[in-house]
């Protein structure tokens, strides 16, 4: 018997005789069954694939006349199998296809490509590579099934495919057939034209065939490609093998594209510190680590049982000699409180090792009542920078942003723990799309679709069991205490619900009143009555507002109004100053509250200083702030949080840029707490801590009518945007405002908007738009009659005309700003005008009018002595003014003052800015060594910013002499 599912699904005798499918359904069954052979396919899956989402009422029945048929062709071609090797089973809700291994197309080519990889000698392996695609008549199941239904059963298939040819092709390179490759890989190239692997084969093999000039060719025409359909530049394996040609390094004549980078002279080589002129070089820091993600919180204390629940994990992970072909999914659900987290996180930390490639984790906060889901491009953002993607090459589409995060994970062994999933369309942009990996997805609902569609399995996590409740109170309180009234215990875990969490409650009020008779526990427990309002229609909840009531009321006045008052903020976590703010009281005085509320488990500590609700406790928290906060007062106490995360942004964005048209503010409300930042590093360090937080509060101050908070905080937000290379998230937070600013009716914050958008979209480099926004502000600017705001606009143009390639418009705006600012007199912002004046004309190759302009700014900067950073750029654009004159000395002391200044007030991105230059300094003077020492040491810092001008620098460093 052969069947044949790589082209058109077709069955065979033995003799070669077609066994007719007619219906397509017929077809498309045999296919599923056979995709992962031997093992049950569930009636639910199967039903799902043939008839979608909602198939007719009749489907079951269908489905048992489709396996009758399927059957009766299978036992035809298989014909006398006396061994019972064929057999078409009806297995509990599934059915189960065994056939004999070499019988499918598929298995063999799958084995076939298996075997090659253990070939040494390339014409063998290219020979046993190119009969495995010979099985191949066309897509795989081409008359079975189409478009995204395709797509998902097949996607897998063809991509092996595609892989076993590129494996082929390099045989081919390494056995010496480059020349008869080039026509070949040129129409590849069209049909796959963001496949990077085979550019690099291409290119090598017109380099091999002596036409240097056009694989040179080839890489610019893959790059123009990558950046037009992804926005990002090539990887560094493509570009290093540029970089190799363009060398004409003689290990290209043995090397495969796929390794090009090892080839490389230079590749991954130490360096060594030199002396730089002026000091200007010093020691070289190591090259970064590779960091493996483990990005696991730390787990629940109060965990016991679920002993059947962690070995059926166990049983589903993957291991190396596991033969399935697509990732392990797991769904976890059950209702709320109910410990699946708990479960996840404790069997995640037991099975780690098992995933030597790390472990990604997101709350995606699914079900929590005030603050919005985490969406997927949200998450495939922060993984992908966990998995050392740099910034610029994060792709702005959320499907591209799929595609790089399975690339990356298609040879990795890795867990990825989505927590609190709402529903399956939320997590399964974030599935990998090879086996190897597994992910574990809680959720309060079933997410049915990932069980059909994805073949997810399906483990839904019940009540304690009686014993497991008790077994937690003995943990916690001991076992005497226990022993010694049974019937009190047994009557806390039944107004517990037997919930994990409710008995967490209890059992710290328990242990922290170890006099207290169990039994008036009980008592208390039986005497509170209700249940959530969040969750009407469930009764496990009764028991747990009653738990929750319970240890409110212990609470002492003060305590229970801060607990109420904390469900105003939009989470995750808030720290102290924030939660000072929204109880307007001072920061010492919150502190204890906080530590009461811990204590009572009505609030965590996630980590040192930083607290968080349980989402069940979150609700209970708004319940009674509804109930016993006057809507005055919960106003009142969101504006003081608002403030709060407005103010304390503006003083640490004053740090970093003393001295800078900054926007004007009004006063905090009596009673906000301004966290206490005095230097640059706390400014950094605060925002790194609240990112998550401040954008949460910018979504919820638009929606709770708080629209100049929300443009204000958006527009001060943008200096660490642009600082830590986040401008997707810049660019999509300053859009929710400006979708929102139909209800502001502020001319100066429309403006305000205006002018912050531009900075973020022209950050992902959609300079035509920013410019569009800015002229927008200024005009809006101009009838406000806000001369330093029209000055800072201009600014803004001058950046971004410079970044359109038109200088003589830059000039022109910041000739604009001068005279503005010249009228107010700012001093600082004249100096800063002047100085952009100055770099301009030294563009143009105006030297001596450059250094009478820079030379100004200079001066003025030296005269207020305000900022630091602003007087470091005066200094670097007259080292390099002076470098051009000739003056090559004392461009290397102006070029070395500026980077001290840099250094002094931690602006990393600025001093690689110089560093670059000095190292075109020294090259110029002909020095590549120490030019190139310089160069290391500013793509050192480029990376560890994952700054986009990283590549480029990189690029620079290859094409070095030496």
């Amino acid at each position: 018997m052969e069947i044949r599912l790589l082209g058109a699904v077709e069955l065979y005798t033995d003799g070669g005789q077609l066994v007719p499918l007619r219906r397509r359904q017929e077809r498309l069954t045999l296919a599923v069954l056979l995709l992962d052979p031997d093992r049950v396919v569930s009636a639910e899956r199967l039903v799902s694939v043939l008839w979608g989402q909602t198939p007719p009422a009749t489907a079951r029945a269908t489905l048992q006349a489709l396996m009758s048929r399927v059957r009766k062709a299978v036992h035809v071609a298989a014909g006398a199998d006396t061994d019972g090797r064929t057999r078409l089973l009806a297995l509990g809700e599934g059915y189960r296809l065994s056939v004999p291994a070499d019988s499918v197309d598929l298995h063999r080519f799958q084995r076939m490509v298996e075997g090659a990889r253990a070939i040494t000698d390339p014409r063998r392996r290219s020979a046993q590579l190119a009969a495995a695609l010979d099985l191949w008549r066309g897509p795989a199941l081409a008359d079975a099934t189409t478009g995204t239904l395709r797509e998902r059963l097949c996607g897998g298939i063809e991509e092996s495919r595609l892989t076993a040819l590129l494996d082929r092709i390099d045989a081919d390179l390494s056995a010496g057939r480059h020349a008869e490759l080039v026509s070949q890989l040129s129409e590849l190239v069209v049909d796959h034209p963001l496949q990077e692997r085979l550019h690099g084969q291409l290119m090598l093999a017109l380099y091999r065939s002596g036409r240097r000039a056009d694989a040179l060719a080839a890489y610019r025409h893959a790059r123009r490609l990558l950046v037009a359909e992804l926005g990002l530049e090539p990887g560094p394996s493509l570009r290093e093998l540029e970089a190799a040609i363009i060398g004409d390094d003689p290990g290209l004549g043995s090397a495969v594209a796929g390794a090009a980078a090892s080839t490389i002279p230079g590749a991954g080589r130490g360096t060594t510190s030199g002396a730089g002129a002026a000091g200007a070089v010093t020691e070289l820091p190591a090259p970064p680590v590779a960091v493996v993600p483990a990005q696991l919180p730390a787990g629940v204390a109060a965990f016991v049982g679920r002993t059947a629940y962690l070995s059926r994990l166990d049983a589903l992970r993957p291991d190396e000699s596991d033969e399935r072909h697509d990732p392990t999914i797991v769904t976890i659900t059950g209702t709320a409180g109910v410990g699946k987290t708990s479960l996840a996180l404790r069997w995640a930390h037991q099975a780690r090792r098992a995933f030597p490639d790390g472990q990604l984790y997101m709350d995606l906060r699914g079900f929590d009542a005030e603050a919005a889901s985490v969406g997927p491009s949200e998450v495939l953002h922060a993984f992908l920078h966990a998995l050392q993607v740099p910034a610029q090459r994060i792709p702005a589409m959320p499907a591209a942003q799929s595609s790089l995060y399975r690339s990356l994970l298609a040879e990795r062994r890795m867990l990825i723990v989505l927590d609190n999933a709402r529903d399956a369309d939320q997590v399964r942009p974030l599935l990998p799309g090879t086996a190897g990996s597994m992910v574990v997805i809680t959720s309060r609902n079933r997410l049915s679709s990932l069980l059909v569609i994805e073949g997810a399995h399906p483990m839904h996590v019940d009540l304690l069991t009686a014993g497991e409740a008790r077994k937690l109170l003995v943990d916690r309180l001991g076992g005497h205490r226990v022993a010694a009234e049974p019937d009190a215990v047994a009557e806390i875990v039944s107004h517990c619900s037997r919930l994990p969490l409710a008995l967490a409650v209890v059992a710290a009020r328990a242990a922290a009143n170890p006099g207290f008779p169990l039994a008036a526990i009980a008592s208390e427990l039986r005497a509170a009555r209700g249940g959530l309002d969040a969750f009407d229609g469930d009764e496990t909840f009764t028991g747990v507002r009653a738990v929750f009531s319970w240890s409110y009321r212990a609470l002492d006045p003060p305590a229970a109004r801060l607990f109420r008052l904390l469900s105003l903020h939009p989470g995750p976590d808030i720290a102290a100053p924030a939660a000072a703010s929204l109880a307007g009281v001072p920061v010492r005085a919150v502190r204890p509250l906080l530590a009461a509320l811990t204590g009572a488990h009505l609030l965590f500590e996630q980590s040192p200083g930083r607290y968080g609700f349980h989402d069940l406790l979150r609700a209970y928290a708004a319940e009674l702030a509804s109930a016993h906060e006057a809507t005055a007062e919960r106003t009142q106490a969101q504006g003081r949080l608002f403030d709060h995360y407005l103010h304390t942004a503006d003083l640490a964005n004053r740090l970093l840029y003393p001295g800078r048209q900054l926007m004007s503010l009004s006063p905090p409300r009596p009673g906000v707490a301004v966290a206490d930042l005095a230097a640059p590093p706390q400014a950094v360090a605060w925002f790194a801590s609240e990112q998550r937080v401040l954008l949460g509060v910018i979504n919820h101050a638009a929606e709770h009518g708080f629209d100049r908070h929300a443009w204000q905080l958006a527009g001060i937000l943008t200096t660490f945007f642009h600082r830590f290379g986040l401008w997707h998230t810049m660019a999509a937070t300053q859009q929710t405002v400006v979708t929102a600013a139909s209800r502001i009716t502020d001319p100066a914050g429309r403006a305000h908007l205006h002018r912050s958008l531009a900075v973020a979209i022209a950050a992902l480099g959609r300079d035509d738009d920013a410019q569009a926004h800015l002229e927008y502000a200024l005009d809006r600017f101009r009838e406000l009659g806000d001369s330093n705001y029209q000055a800072d606009t201009h600014m803004g143009l001058v950046w971004v005309h410079g970044r359109l390639g038109q200088p003589e418009l830059g000039l022109h705006h910041a000739e604009q700003a001068l005279a503005l600012w010249r009228t107010t007199g700012h001093r600082t912002g004249q100096a800063n005008a002047l100085n952009n004046i100055g770099w301009w004309h030294a563009q143009a190759g105006r030297y001596e009018e450059a250094l009478a302009y820079c030379g100004q700014a200079l001066d003025l900067h030296h005269e207020t002595g305000e900022n630091t950073h602003d007087e470091a750029v005066a200094l670097d654009s007259l080292g390099f003014i002076h470098h051009h004159l000739g003056q090559h000395d004392r461009a290397v002391a102006l070029y070395g003052q500026a980077l001290a200044r840099y250094r002094a007030v931690s602006s990393r991105y600025y001093e690689t800015r110089t560093l670059t230059r000095l190292g075109e300094l020294h090259l110029t003077a002909g020095d590549p060594a120490l030019a190139r020492r310089t160069w290391e040491q500013a793509l050192a810092i480029l990376d560890e910013l994952t700054h986009p001008d990283a590549d480029a620098l990189r690029d620079r460093l290859a094409a070095l002499p030496g």
